[in-house]
């Protein structure tokens, strides 16, 4: 395949740091991380110019979910470290099936990543290296699913996909009842009025504002992710004036 039967040709990725766990109750499985090189080299391949964002849970969730009397301010700044641990080890990963990448940080840390400047990092994706984004938007507050709109709004991105380990968005968790059903398609909009947890609400905003659709995805499908870019529908499509049907309830 050439790519010029690619439909997306500036990808912005997410991934969640839980979705390094594997089976794991916590930390970075390192079956899972060849699976997603191999996964992203697929399209990478193809010449698409991809950037990454990915989160830290499966290191430290930040003082949303901690009793441990940390502020929210130290918490989200310790979460801002545990991506950068997660980036370090997907971009290993990477190199090792052949990919040029480069690390970029919201935060300054020289000795492990390149700053964050936006023409740098279009000009790195223009020559066809991974770029990286870690330590989110660099300040509390914002999580990594906005640090993934913002950067795709900056490097000009025509999609973020987002994996997860679903098929896309249900009206409920298809994983607690069975009588769930999936959209095709969805408007921002719509995924505020129903409170559907796609991306916090600062992230579908900024989406919304720029459009710049989403399509979530399972990302532990082989193949799922070369399927996206090339046009086929998978997951759910997330963008300005979807009609918000079900998939016949499809889970």
């Amino acid at each position: 395949m050439n790519d010029t039967s690619i439909k997306y040709k500036i990808v912005l990725l997410k991934l969640s740091g839980e979705s390094l766990m594997g089976d794991k109750n916590y930390g970075i499985d390192s079956n899972i991380l060849k699976f997603y090189a191999s996964e992203i080299k697929t399209i990478h391949d193809e010449k698409v110019e991809l950037s990454i964002v990915i989160g830290g849970g499966n290191i430290y969730r930040g003082i949303g979910n901690s009793s441990d009397g940390i502020d929210e301010v130290t918490g989200d700044t310790m979460g801002m470290l545990a991506t950068m641990i997660n980036a370090l080890a997907l971009q290993s990963a990477l190199e090792h099936v052949g990919i040029y990448t480069r690390l970029m940080s919201a935060v300054n840390m020289e000795k492990i990543a390149e700053p964050y400047i936006r023409r740098r990092a279009i000009r790195h994706m223009e020559k066809k290296r991974v770029v990286i984004f870690g330590a989110g938007t660099g300040s509390p507050f914002f999580t990594t699913d906005t640090a993934a709109a913002l950067r795709a709004a900056e490097v000009n991105a025509d999609v973020i996909l987002k994996g997860t380990r679903v098929d896309g968005v249900y009206n409920m968790d298809p994983e607690k009842n069975p009588n769930a059903f999936r959209f095709k398609e969805i408007s921002y909009i719509d995924v505020i009025k129903r409170e559907l947890e796609i991306m916090d609400l600062t992230a579908i905003t900024l989406c919304r504002e720029n459009k710049l659709p989403i399509i979530i995805f399972n990302m532990n499908v082989p193949g799922n992710l070369h399927r996206i870019v090339s046009g086929e529908n998978i997951g759910t499509r997330v963008q300005l004036d979807a009609a918000s049907f079900e998939d016949d309830k499809a889970h």
